[in-house]
Parts: C-alpha cells; structure tokens; sequence
C-alpha cells in the first residue's frame, strides 16, 4: 500500500491541527491531503477558503463536508465533459462519503451542526468569528473536521486495498 495512504491517523491530526491553527473547516481537511494529489498547502488553502462557514459563513452545507466533496472530486472526478460515466461514479463516491458524514454528525448542514436553525445567529455575516477559547469550546466544528478527514481517510484506504 503507498505509504501516502497508510497515514490516516497523521492526516486527521494534521487536519485537526490546520482548524486549530485558525483555519477554516474546509480549509483544514483538503490540506491535510492536498499533497497525494500534488496540490501544494498554499493553494489548497486557497481553494478552500470560501467554504468555510457553510460556504461563505452563510451556514449552509458544513465546510467540512464540502472537503469531502473537493477531495473526492481531485481524486475520481471526470475530465472530460462527456464522460458521463466517469460523472456518475464521482456522484456515487460522492454520495456514499456524505451519507457516512451525515450517519455520523446527524446533518450535512453549518447552521443544523451549530444550533443555528431558525436562530437570529444563523443569518449570514461575513465576518468571521474570533478563534478565542470560549469559541474553541462552544463549537463542535474540530470534530466536525476530525470526522471529514477520518471518513476521506478511510475511504482512501478502501480504495487503496481494493486494488
């Protein structure tokens, strides 16, 4: 098996460490495995940036979960527009990596995560919150994160045995 592929544990603490380095969700698990595809930290960043928050801090679908869906898009998405079967197979990874999240964080969505459904706090800002302890503490955001990148993980693990 590529060595690459052996370091779950590694890539989930090195995606657990991004988030509490001030990163954000997204941001955090697609650089904990940009190198395997030749992404380098800086641009992986860069691409995950605007998922944060539920995409823009607007507490729509968790960044962390956006990750998932970036990640497996890099590693099985089609190229070519007519390929729809290359498509289709992306969709099914797609889907199958997301139900796991979902079985396992109760919902695929920022504001349901966070408690924000229906709140005055769930309307979007763009102005990101301060990385203090208190939010550190009263966010479930580093498990969400620690889930996306455990899930990609062993997915790529399966992957790996099954060839």
């Amino acid at each position: 098996m590529n060595e690459k592929y052996e370091k779950t544990d590694e890539r989930v603490a090195r995606a657990v460490d991004n988030f509490m380095a001030g990163y954000g969700c997204c941001q955090s698990v697609v650089a904990a495995f940009a190198d395997i595809y030749g992404l380098d930290d800086t641009m992986a960043k860069k691409i995950a940036a605007g998922f944060g928050g539920g995409v823009g801090r607007m507490r729509m679908m968790c960044g962390a979960v956006s990750a998932i869906v970036m990640l497996a898009g890099i590693d099985c998405g089609q190229t070519e527009g007519s390929d729809r079967e290359g498509k289709s197979a992306c969709y099914k990874v797609v889907q199958q990596l997301l139900a796991q999240s979902k079985a396992d964080n109760g919902s695929l969505i920022c504001a349901e995560i966070l408690g924000l459904k229906g709140s005055e706090k769930a309307t979007a800002s763009y102005v990101a919150s301060p990385r203090t302890a208190e939010y550190y503490k009263t966010r479930p955001c580093v498990a969400k994160v620690e889930s996306a990148a455990r899930i990609f993980a062993e997915y790529l693990k399966r992957k790996q045995q099954a060839v």
